[in-house]
């Protein structure tokens, strides 16, 4: 048999029995709030843990160890802008936020939380016009749609000049209340993670007393959610995921270089499970793309992952994924940040971030 031909079967042969990347979980049997734990677990492991499917959960209840007691995950509710901004700057009034699952009003220089559906006038930012007052009364989700589709979006206040912004606007216009960017976001897993999974207890989330905005586990009843206060000191369930983004900007070798020395090897995606992975990490990155263990292979006229693996599952954009530009340049796999995160092929020189295996 002809050698070349031999070699594609062999290659072929191997895409069936490629190991998937796992995701590990770690029961700390420390006593911390919501916080502290999340702490703890970005400064040991990846984070506290996300659940994806009830596959994960059976795999995050088998390690807990917690019995009948609570154990905190990493899913919690969150006050957030509208436009998108981090809320590094807070203004509440007195007694605020009252933990409805609410929306931001401002009201005499301070925020106040108020139920989305109450109705108010509200501020809008436009990038060539600054602050623009609407006396219109609306609830805050119409609100939003309203300044998004006439401006820009609802106004956030990320700092102290910003508030004042606002409140003589609101003075200039003799109101007293008006809506804000500013809303509770429904829940959240701490490490960004886009997972719908929810395995909630009955009659869970209840946000009795109205400040349960963190969700924590019970082994003893099919771990099962319950909603709790986040101040409240309990054990925790950590992740560890197999991949990690480096956020150094270095051409394809110097990063298969770089996780050969300090991981394992720059992560090769042989399956919808590590691309989901991959797309959960990668928002992290602060390039347009990260690389993967991904080349051009010219003598064989294919791609192969750096481990020699064949491309058996690929994710490539439109246009890429071919091996015309073979003899022009060397040219390496990538996965774009944004968008749909799919697959470019770049020449080997870029320097992007990039996603070794732990």
């Amino acid at each position: 048999m002809d050698r070349t031909l031999y070699f594609v079967l062999l290659l072929i042969a191997l895409c069936s029995v490629s190991e998937c990347v796992q995701r590990q979980y770690h029961y700390i049997n420390m006593l911390m709030n919501w916080t502290d734990a999340q702490r703890y677990c970005r400064e040991n492991y990846t984070d506290l843990a996300t659940v994806d499917s009830m596959n994960r959960m059976n795999e995050l209840n088998s390690v807990n160890e917690g019995g009948d007691f609570l154990v905190w995950t990493g899913l919690q509710r969150k006050w957030q802008w509208s436009a998108g901004y981090p809320l590094l700057y807070l203004n509440w009034g007195p007694g605020q936020p009252v933990n409805w699952d609410g929306c931001a009003f401002m009201k005499n220089g301070r925020w106040e939380e108020g139920k989305c559906s109450d109705t108010y006038a509200f501020i809008c930012y436009n990038t060539n016009l600054g602050l623009v007052f609407v006396s219109q009364l609306k609830n805050w989700r119409d609100a939003q749609s309203y300044c998004r589709q006439n401006h820009i979006d609802l106004v956030s206040v990320r700092n102290h000049s910003e508030n004042q912004q606002v409140e003589r606007v609101m003075n200039d216009s003799l109101i007293s209340k008006a809506w804000i960017g500013l809303f509770r976001e429904s829940w959240q897993w701490s490490d960004q993670s886009d997972s719908s999974f929810r395995h909630w207890n009955t009659g869970e989330p209840s946000n009795s007393g109205g400040d349960e905005n963190c969700a924590a586990t019970k082994q003893t009843n099919q771990g099962k959610w319950n909603d709790v206060p986040c101040y409240i000191p309990l054990p925790f369930v950590c992740h560890e995921d197999k991949l990690i983004v480096i956020r150094e900007n270095l051409t394809w070798s110097e990063a298969l270089r770089y996780c050969r020395q300090n991981h394992v090897d720059l992560v090769s995606v042989h399956s919808e499970e590590i691309q989901c992975r991959v797309m959960n990490v990668v928002k992290r990155a602060s390039t347009v793309a990260v690389w993967l263990g991904l080349h051009n292979y010219c003598i064989m006229n294919m791609w192969l992952w750096v481990n020699g693996e064949m491309v058996c599952y690929h994710n490539w954009a439109p246009g890429n994924g071919t091996t015309e530009n073979c003899n022009l340049e060397k040219r390496k796999g990538a996965v774009q940040s944004g968008g749909d995160q799919r697959w470019i092929s770049l020449p080997e020189t870029h320097k992007l971030n990039f996603i070794c295996t732990n």
